[in-house]
C-alpha cells in the first residue's frame, strides 16, 4: 500500500490551516529565514501553531530551509533547524549540503528542487547522503521518473501545479548577474518574465519583441494516475507567495482528483492524512492565477507539438467572456459568453498586442460600465481575470476538515458508566463517570444521542453511537462533561500516538567518485565543500555569490528543456529551422544572451556574453 500526499504551499500560518481544511495532507512553509521566497518567512512561533493544528489530522508540516548558506550563516541555520525540531516540525526541505552535520538535529530532511535532480545518480547520491526525500527536477518524463523509482528508495516528490522556471531549478543565474539579486538566496528577480527581442548575431531584430523566456502554468490535474504509478507519492502545489483563495482552490481541486486516484486502486493506494472534507464551493482551477497551462514533459512524444510558454504576456489574461461590439468612454456594448458581475476585472490585447485591463463598475446585461474611459478597438475579445463573486465566496468559510467518530456508551461496576470513542486514526480511549442507578420513564437514547453529538467546537463528528444504557437515567450534564472528558483523552492519545520520521542514516562506505563541480553545484560554504570533499569530490569553483564572474567572462546563465526554436516551429531537426539564423541571441536592456541548442540532449542553455553594452 503506497501513501499518496498532497502538499501544499503556506505562506503564512493562515493560509496553511486553510490548505490543511481544504484537504492537503502536507503543508511545506518558510521559515524565519534562509527559504527560498524571502518574502514568505514565517515566525517559530507561528510554524507551531501549524504544526499543532496539521498533526491532529495526521497531517505533515515541512519547512523550507532552501538557500545556499554563507559561512556566517550555516551556525544560525543550524541552530533554527533545532528549534523547528523542537516545535514539532516534520521535515526540513534543504539545498545546501551543509545542513547535513552531525550537530544537526534528527530531523528529516528532503532534497530541494533546488538541489536540480534530473537522473538516477544525483538521486542515488543524494538518497546515500542522508535525504529521505528527493523533490524531483519539474521537467522529467514519467518514463524518467520511473527510472529513478528503480534507482533508489527514497520518496519521491514531484510538482503538479503552479508557476514554472525555465531553468532547471537552482542552476538560474540570470537574476544575480543581471540585477544582484541570487535565486538561489530567495530573491529572485525573474528574469524570465521580462520582455526580450530576438536577433541574430548582428544585432538585427528577428521578430516582435515579446516574453520569449515566460513558461506557462504547470498543471498535471489529470495526469495524477499516472505519475503514481511512476512512482511519485508527494504531489507538491507551487505558490509559497499565493494568497488563501489560490490554496484553498488548488488544495480543493487537487484532493478531489487524488482521492478519484485511490478510489481507482485501493488496493495499492491510500491517502496519508485522516479527516473528511467538506467543500460549500465547487473548485474550478480556471478561476485562480495563471499563464495557460502545460502539463510540461510528461510525455517526450508531445514536446514537438505543445506550445509550452506565454510568450505574450507573463500576466494572468484569464477566461474569455465575451467580444467588444462598442465602446464610449467608460461605456463598452459587448457581445457576451457568460454574464458580467460588478466588480468584475476584464483584461484585453490592445492595437499593439499588449495586455491591458480595467474594472467593471456595474454590469447590466451585455452592457459594462467601466471604472475609468476604456480605448478599445469594436472586436477586441474581452478576458475574465477577476470574477468577483468567485472571490467574495473564497473569502467566507469554504471547507471544513473533521474527524469522524464511534462512540459507545456501556454501564460499567459500582454504579459508574463508561464512554469508549474510536476514530479513524486508529485511536481508541474509554472515560468513566459516576452515574444515578435510576430508571426512566421513557427512552433515553435519544437524548443521549443528542448531547453525544454536540462536537461544534471540535474537529470531530459524531458517526455511529451503540447506546448499552437502556433505559438508565442519566443527566445530560454527566454525559457532557464524561464527553469532554473523553475528547480530551482522545486529543491526548493522537498527541502521543503522532511519529515523526527521522533523519534517513547516510550510506556507509561509499567509494569516492573522483569528480569534479562547478559553481552549477552552489557551494558557498567551506562546512558544503567538505562534504564533497569527504566523498571525492573536488569542488573546481564556489557558487557565483561568493565567486563573481569577471564582466568580460561569458557564464551559462541558465539550462532549459524548454527550447526556443522548437516553440516558435524552427527546430534545427526540422526543416523548418532555415526560418531563422543558427546564432540566436535576446537582448533586454544592457543584458545580452546568446542561446546554444544541445539537440542531443534537448537542451537550451542561454549564455551571458561579454560586451553586453555593445547592442541596444
Amino acid at each position: 500500500m503506497t501513501e499518496l500526499e498532497l502538499l501544499a504551499p503556506a505562506k503564512n500560518a493562515e493560509t496553511a490551516i486553510a490548505a490543511i481544511n481544504h484537504g492537503a495532507d502536507a503543508v511545506y512553509i518558510g521559515a524565519p529565514a534562509f527559504g527560498a521566497r524571502a518574502a514568505a518567512g514565517n515566525s517559530v512561533d507561528d510554524i507551531a501553531a501549524v504544526v499543532d493544528y496539521a498533526h491532529r489530522f495526521n497531517v505533515r508540516v515541512f519547512v523550507t530551509l532552501n538557500t545556499i548558506l554563507y559561512d556566517n550563516e550555516v551556525s544560525d541555520a543550524v541552530a533554527l533547524a533545532s528549534k523547528l525540531y523542537r516545535i514539532g516540525v516534520d521535515a526540513l526541505i534543504v539545498q545546501d549540503m551543509a545542513l547535513l552535520g552531525d550537530d544537526m538535529p534528527p530531523i528529516a530532511v528532503h532534497a530541494s528542487t533546488q538541489c536540480d535532480t534530473r537522473d538516477p545518480a544525483k538521486a542515488r547520491f543524494l538518497a546515500d547522503a542522508g535525504f529521505s526525500r528527493i523533490v524531483l527536477a519539474r521537467e522529467l518524463s514519467l518514463d524518467e521518473i520511473r527510472a529513478v523509482r528503480e534507482a533508489t528508495d527514497a520518496d519521491l516528490e514531484a510538482f503538479v501545479h503552479g508557476a514554472l522556471c525555465v531553468s532547471y531549478s537552482g542552476d538560474c543565474y540570470a537574476s544575480l548577474l543581471a540585477t544582484g539579486r541570487s535565486a538561489n538566496r530567495g530573491e529572485c528577480a525573474q528574469m524570465c518574465r521580462l520582455p526580450y527581442r530576438l536577433t541574430d548575431a548582428s544585432g538585427k531584430d528577428l521578430m516582435p519583441e515579446a516574453h520569449y523566456l515566460s513558461l506557462r502554468d504547470m498543471s498535471r490535474i489529470d495526469r495524477l494516475r499516472d505519475m503514481a504509478d511512476a512512482g511519485i507519492c508527494s504531489f507538491k502545489i507551487e505558490g509559497r507567495l499565493k494568497d488563501v483563495a489560490y490554496v484553498k482552490n488548488t488544495v480543493a481541486a487537487y484532493s478531489r482528483a487524488l482521492d478519484a486516484v485511490v478510489a481507482s486502486a485501493p488496493d495499492r493506494f491510500r491517502r496519508s492524512s485522516a479527516g473528511r472534507v467538506e467543500l460549500t464551493f465547487k473548485p474550478d482551477l480556471g478561476k485562480t492565477f495563471n499563464r495557460g497551462y502545460t502539463d510540461y514533459f510528461l510525455n517526450p512524444a508531445e514536446r514537438r507539438s505543445c506550445r509550452i510558454a506565454s510568450t505574450a504576456t507573463p500576466k494572468w489574461i484569464g477566461q474569455p467572456v465575451g467580444t467588444v461590439r462598442r465602446a464610449e468612454g467608460k461605456k463598452l456594448t459587448l457581445s457576451l459568453d457568460r454574464p458580467l458581475n460588478n466588480g468584475d476585472g476584464l483584461g484585453y490585447f490592445d492595437r499593439d498586442g499588449r495586455f491591458n485591463g480595467f474594472r467593471v463598475n456595474r454590469a447590466e446585461g451585455s452592457t459594462v460600465i467601466a471604472a475609468a474611459p476604456v480605448d478599445i478597438a469594436p472586436g477586441t475579445r474581452l478576458y475574465r481575470n477577476r470574477d468577483k463573486a468567485f472571490d467574495d465566496m473564497m473569502g467566507g468559510e469554504t471547507a471544513r476538515r473533521t474527524i469522524a467518530l464511534s462512540m459507545t456508551l456501556t454501564p460499567v461496576p459500582d454504579g459508574r458508566i463508561a464512554l469508549s470513542i474510536t476514530d479513524t486514526r486508529g485511536n481508541e480511549v474509554t472515560a468513566t463517570a459516576e452515574a444515578p442507578a435510576e430508571r426512566a420513564r421513557g427512552d433515553q437514547s435519544e437524548p443521549r444521542s443528542r448531547v453525544m453529538s454536540k462536537l461544534g467546537d471540535t474537529i470531530y463528528t459524531l458517526e455511529s453511537l451503540d447506546d448499552g444504557l437502556g433505559d438508565r437515567f442519566v443527566p445530560a450534564s454527566v454525559l457532557t462533561a464524561l464527553r469532554r472528558r473523553a475528547i480530551a483523552l482522545l486529543d491526548s492519545a493522537q498527541l502521543m500516538r503522532y511519529r515523526r520520521e527521522q533523519r534517513r542514516r547516510p550510506a556507509e562506505n561509499v567509494p569516492a567518485s573522483g569528480k569534479s563541480v562547478g559553481y552549477d553545484a552552489n557551494v558557498a560554504n567551506r562546512r558544503a565543500a567538505r562534504f564533497y570533499k569527504e566523498r571525492g569530490i573536488d569542488v573546481s569553483r564556489k557558487a557565483l555569490e561568493v565567486e563573481r564572474p569577471r564582466p568580460d567572462e561569458e557564464i551559462r546563465v541558465m539550462t532549459t528543456r524548454y527550447c526556443l526554436r522548437r516553440e516558435l516551429g524552427c527546430c534545427l531537426r526540422e526543416p523548418a529551422a532555415t526560418k531563422l539564423p543558427r546564432g540566436l541571441f535576446l537582448l533586454s536592456g544592457n543584458n545580452r544572451y546568446r542561446l546554444d541548442f544541445d539537440c542531443c540532449n534537448c537542451e537550451m542553455h542561454v549564455v551571458r556574453v561579454a560586451g553586453n553594452a555593445e547592442i541596444h
